[in-house]
């Protein structure tokens, strides 16, 4: 989009001075500068850019185009002086503004950024181009009010804006209003045309996750498999919708399809040790926590082995695990009651009813730990 508002040649700015000679000089280089600049030749570009500075000291054409050529490069800070120098000689230099705006967001200094758009706002408050950016930006540093007021003058100006859609989507998410994040992202499928954003589908796959409907999340899932078969947060959807509808033998064939893909990947490796577990296949899921444990230590998996002992009958040995667990990570409620629970199942609820209580003296609340511990107490 940044692109689209780049100047083609210099007559776009009528400020040149300078002979005319030197003013067609500047219009040829200025229009070879920016045809290397899109044909992704930053090298050349900037050569022509610094032959202009050398006919004009300040052009604020060349100084775009140099800021253009370095923030294309990544080297941002760079882009950043060329832009900033051609505003102190230039002020309200639209694309300047443009460029300056953007690095800063690359930055992630989304503060600086929505200062520089909405700069550019006082000049031209119905660019849709920016209304989006300073709403996505207001969006990162979870400022909702603002965001949401950006993206819907948006939608008031173009309803069906992509943009918009997509960022009220991801804002609604951000902050678990899932049903409202499902309402602007299904606006953007069309039933109709085989050409829809894969990223739509999984995005809306999620919210069913979270919403924990996931028989309509599946839906979506496998929708987007048939544009991409290995797309990874497809296979991981189906693969955890599958283990929400305790279907552990789906979810195990998704799992190990991302494997197949990505055999080290010692998240998915422990997903898939908590599906053979859950379905009693003990010897598989101790393979899959191991091999996850070789990679890297993983307290999923750990837990995982813990578990797996007690669902053994072992429960000394699971024991022995969760007690190393929560000397490692003391605040971890779901270790303190999987540990009481390996306590009452070996006969001894007085030590289950201490390990509850130890949890609590940390001042942390838990109602799952409060239920278990008044349970433990009344029964």
């Amino acid at each position: 989009m940044l692109d689209q508002q780049t100047p083609s040649s210099f007559e776009d700015y009528p400020d040149f001075e300078g002979t005319e000679h030197e003013n067609n000089e500047i219009s040829t280089l200025s229009k070879r500068g920016y045809q290397l600049l899109k044909e992704g030749r930053e090298g050349e570009a900037e050569t022509e850019f610094k032959k202009i500075l050398a006919l004009e000291e300040n052009n604020n054409y060349a100084l775009v185009g140099l800021g253009d050529c370095a923030r294309k490069k990544n080297n941002f800070h760079d882009a950043i002086e060329y832009y900033a120098r051609c505003l102190s000689c230039h002020p309200g230099n639209n694309y300047a503004l443009f460029g300056l705006a953007d690095c800063y967001k690359a930055l992630n200094q989304y503060h600086k950024a929505i200062e520089i758009w909405e700069q550019y706002l006082t000049h031209d408050d119905r660019n849709i181009t920016v209304l989006t950016r300073v709403a996505d930006a207001y969006r990162k540093i979870r400022d909702f009010k603002k965001s949401k007021q950006l993206y819907l003058r948006v939608l008031d100006m173009e309803e069906s804006n992509p943009y918009a859609l997509i960022g009220l989507g991801h804002l609604h998410y951000d902050f678990k209003e899932y049903t409202d994040a499902l309402f602007y992202w299904t606006r953007m499928l069309d039933e109709n045309s085989d050409s829809v954003d894969i990223r739509v589908l999984t995005s809306i796959g999620n919210c069913h996750r979270k919403l924990k409907t996931f028989d309509k999340g599946v839906q979506y899932f496998e929708r987007a498999l048939k544009y991409d078969p290995e797309n990874f947060y497809a296979l991981y959807g189906l693969a955890d919708c599958y283990r929400g509808m305790n279907q552990q033998f789906r979810s195990i064939e998704y799992w190990n399809k991302i494997l197949e893909i990505d055999p080290n990947n010692k998240v998915i490796l422990t997903r898939a040790g908590d599906a053979y577990r859950n379905s009693g296949d003990y010897k598989t899921a101790e393979e899959y926590y191991n091999k996850a444990m070789s990679i890297e230590f993983d307290i999923y998996a750990a837990l995982g082995l813990a578990l797996l002992r007690k669902g053994q009958g072992k429960y000394e040995e699971s024991v022995e695990r969760l007690e190393a667990l929560v000397k490692n990570d003391p605040k971890n409620h779901r270790l303190y009651i999987d540990l009481a629970d390996s306590y009452e199942k070996m006969g001894k609820k007085q030590k289950a009813i201490e390990t509850l209580e130890t949890f609590q003296r940390q001042g942390i609340r838990s109602h799952a730990v409060s239920d278990i511990l008044k349970r433990l107490k009344n029964s």
